[in-house]
């Protein structure tokens, strides 16, 4: 039955209201039927509106997941090619690495085979092709006499050196010193003791004292450069028995190639990493001194060693004395003037020249303007008697 249709007409009225009630209702219910299918439809609108935004969106974001696919492969194809290209790379650096070693390694053999070469052309050509040269003459005279230990003795420099030390003397500001050529001038102004000097338009009175000067030393050292001894140091320090050490030390300085000769004795010191070498013949050692660097091979290691002379020190004959200096005066009492330390110390020495003044001949002079400064006084050998 169509709800949508007339409703037949009946000829009974009270049946006539009665299916006339009872359409009414049947109407209301049709239009709630019709709303509520207005929502349905409404809400199946929006379904569809938003099944198409969600197909668009899914659209899109396939046509994303793609691009993004398609740049994934485009780096991962690109970072497969970077890392094989970093690993030929590599290959050809540690390939060329090995060859720039094994040339490294040639020329080192070159290179040492060269210095051993020179070195021992050096030392040949130095003894062959020594350059005679007239040195001066000097007179000697004879001092003494000793015995002869043994033959070894005359191979060895001996050398003899007096030392007396400076004793120092402290200058104060407006101070003056003056050594004069003669002793007894320096002595008289001494006793004088007050001195009018003219200083330009203007006179100050100086006071001449004698000069009191700490104790001093002297000495004599005695020298003996070995002629059959050298010293070795910088030995290196590696974890074998000194005995082998001393082994490999004596077959280095055996070898005559490089000046070297038979040795007699060698004594090693870990701790300071130094040893003496004794060789058997004379001239030995001097040849090794030709050259202050010598290679040493150990444990297939290349070191350098250094070479020096060995040389014994002693003191003798150490003396304190008590310095006088006869020939020089202080000059004190000097005031401040406009002229400068030069000027000053000229006027000083004009003054004190004069005999008039009871001066002399001036050998040296000293004036200090402003601070402090150090005289050095040493041993006067010239006038001793």
């Amino acid at each position: 039955m169509d709800l949508t249709s007339e409703p037949c007409s009946l000829k009974d009225d009270s049946m006539n209201l009665k299916v006339t009630g009872h359409s009414g209702t049947q109407i209301d219910e049709v239009d709630n039927l019709k709303a509520e299918l207005e929502k349905w439809k409404e809400r199946l609108e929006k379904a569809e509106k938003q099944k198409d935004e969600l197909l668009l969106l899914k659209l899109s974001a396939d046509e994303k997941r793609h691009q993004a696919q398609d740049e994934l492969r485009k780096l991962m194809d690109l970072e497969e090619e970077q890392y094989k290209e970093s690993i030929i790379k590599k290959e050809n650096q540690e390939r060329n690495l090995t060859v720039v070693k094994q040339q490294n390694i040639e020329l080192q053999r070159e290179i040492q085979k060269l210095k051993d070469d020179l070195t021992a052309k050096s030392s040949k050509l130095s003894q062959d092709l020594r350059i005679k040269r007239e040195i001066p003459k000097k007179k000697m005279k004879f001092t003494g006499m000793e015995n002869a230990e043994s033959d070894d003795t005359f191979l060895n420099t001996c050398c003899l050196f007096h030392i007396a030390a400076k004793i120092p003397f402290r200058l104060q500001q407006r101070q003056a010193l003056l050594t004069f050529e003669e002793e007894d001038v320096a002595q008289k102004l001494i006793r004088r003791g007050k001195h009018t000097v003219s200083l330009d338009n203007e006179k100050i009175d100086l006071k001449a004292m004698p000069v009191t000067l700490e104790t001093g030393v002297k000495f004599e050292l005695h020298v003996t450069i070995s002629g059959e001894k050298i010293n070795v140091s910088e030995v290196p320090d590696v974890p074998i028995p000194d005995e082998w050490i001393r082994d490999k030390l004596e077959l280095n300085f055996y070898k005559s190639k490089q000046g070297g000769g038979e040795v007699k004795d060698v004594r090693y010191d870990r701790r300071s990493r130094a040893a003496i070498i004794t060789f058997l013949k004379p001239g030995v050692a001097d040849n090794c001194l030709r050259c202050t660097k010598h290679p040493f091979r150990i444990n297939e290691k290349r070191f350098m060693l250094s070479v020096s002379p060995s040389i014994e020190k002693h003191l003798e004959k150490f003396q304190i004395f008590s310095g006088i200096s006869k020939r020089t005066i202080l000059l004190s009492g000097i005031q401040e003037v406009e002229e400068d330390e030069e000027s000053m110390q000229d006027m000083i020495e004009i003054h004190f020249q004069k005999p008039s003044n009871d001066g002399g001949e001036i050998e040296n002079i000293k004036y200090v303007a402003t601070g402090t400064k150090l005289a050095y006084f040493e041993e006067d050998t010239e006038n001793v008697a």
